[in-house]
């Protein structure tokens, strides 16, 4: 509803999908206004410390709001009624911070200062740069927290001085967590901060003026680059590529405009896997080998034993042997009593992948993979095994099997 209601300034969306999406939302809101959770949020990282039902509440509010729903409409005051209570007592930078953007949307100027006091409290400054995080040791939501203090803070008029001057200390952070080819860690977090870098684009934007940055290296060699950014080009990525690497470069800027400079450095090594401490795969493997060519049967148990109740979304990767291809038809069939918790099965030249919803903490996971032999080879090489977090991928874990015949 929120995407394609924004989308209509640029795009015919039909009214019909836009009231359908709308009246169904509204048909999940409870006496007491909250709206009630619906199906599993996968990335459990983004419950904290408070129910679902007040981060639902707060995004359906702020969707709402953000498509020109009167604040005085009975839906967004129901809901309101539901969020004030908790404002005082959240005890979660990522609900604070969300709860601070809606309640700037809805006006109510009291609560959205107390909720900006409580933030500015927790608020992480380095320099010249601002932004908050779930916990001490920084975490993937940073960046989707401090865009929502930012949407906070933009989303008031008029806009003074010192609300810009502390905007641009969020964004000073932002921009040094953007990857090289524009996003972030993940699809949510760049999506929000898109948002917020945009609303702040559009405040201080101006066709006048125009920069020149200055790029040298101070070797012999004398590479310099110049970068012009003017009204005809702001919008063109200019990039060239650094030859004396490694090497002592200067950058330079003059003019009167704003522009982000990046310098991005690939290194050609393979990424060292590590253990993880908490999820686990063990592959255990039975053939008839008085048969010749005869089937593999593969099972594989995942298990979990981390500090919460379940893992988010978990894939399992499995690198077929040489010479076999996989029939999946026995993943999450009877006997396997984890059926409901296969989302989805891919399978394409050499690899299986198994999403799986989730694995609960202390619980052993097995299921089943038949390999057919196509070809036969000789001198089999072990085949790997791997399980990782769908939304934290550094934590993974793997193993190899073989054939139990020679």
């Amino acid at each position: 509803m929120r995407s394609f209601g924004l989308a209509r300034s640029f795009i015919f969306i039909d009214p019909s999908v836009l009231q359908s999406a709308k009246d169904w939302l509204i048909s999940k809101q409870g006496s007491d206004g909250c709206f009630m959770q619906q199906g599993t949020l996968y990335h459990n990282a983004m419950k904290g410390g408070v129910g679902d039902n007040v981060t639902m509440t707060a995004y359906i509010v702020a969707s709402l709001l953000e498509l020109d729903v009167l604040v005085t409409d009975p839906i967004i005051t129901n809901a309101l009624s539901c969020l004030r209570p908790v404002v005082g007592n959240v005890g979660n930078t990522y609900a604070t911070a969300l709860l601070a953007y809606t309640f700037s949307l809805a006006g109510e100027t009291s609560t959205r200062a107390q909720l900006l006091n409580a933030l500015d409290n927790v608020a992480i400054t380095e320099g010249n740069e601002l932004h908050w995080s779930q916990t001490s040791s920084g975490d993937t939501l940073a960046v989707e927290i401090s865009s929502y203090v930012l949407l906070a803070v933009l989303s008031v008029q008029p806009l003074t001085t010192a609300n810009l001057g502390y905007a641009n200390r969020i964004v000073n952070w932002l921009v040094t967590q953007q990857n090289p080819y524009g996003g972030f860690s993940s699809t949510q977090d760049t999506v929000v901060a898109l948002h917020a870098l945009s609303l702040l684009a559009a405040e201080v934007f101006s066709l006048e003026g125009s920069n020149t940055i200055t790029v040298q290296s101070s070797s012999v060699a004398g590479e310099l680059y110049n970068f012009n950014v003017n009204r005809d080009n702001r919008l063109l990525y200019q990039e060239k590529l650094l030859k004396n690497v490694p090497g002592r470069y200067s950058v330079r800027a003059k003019g009167s405009t704003c522009v982000s400079v990046q310098v991005a450095c690939f290194h050609n090594i393979p990424t060292p896997i590590k253990a993880s401490r908490t999820l686990s795969v063990e592959v255990k493997v039975a053939r008839d080998c008085k048969v010749r060519g005869a089937d593999l049967m593969l099972n594989i148990t995942v298990k979990y034993n981390g500090a919460k109740p379940t893992t988010n979304m978990v894939i399992v990767n499995i690198k077929l042997l040489s010479g076999f291809t996989a029939d999946t038809a026995l993943i999450g069939s009877p006997p396997d009593s984890f059926a409901p918790l296969v989302q989805r099965v891919d399978s394409g030249n050499d690899h299986v992948l198994v999403y799986l919803k989730e694995v609960p903490k202390g619980i052993p996971m097995t299921y089943r993979l038949q390999l057919k032999q196509v070809l036969a080879v000789q001198n089999f090489k072990p085949a790997v095994v791997e399980v990782y977090d769908y939304y934290q991928p550094s934590d993974v874990f793997e193993t190899t099997y073989m054939s139990p015949c020679p």
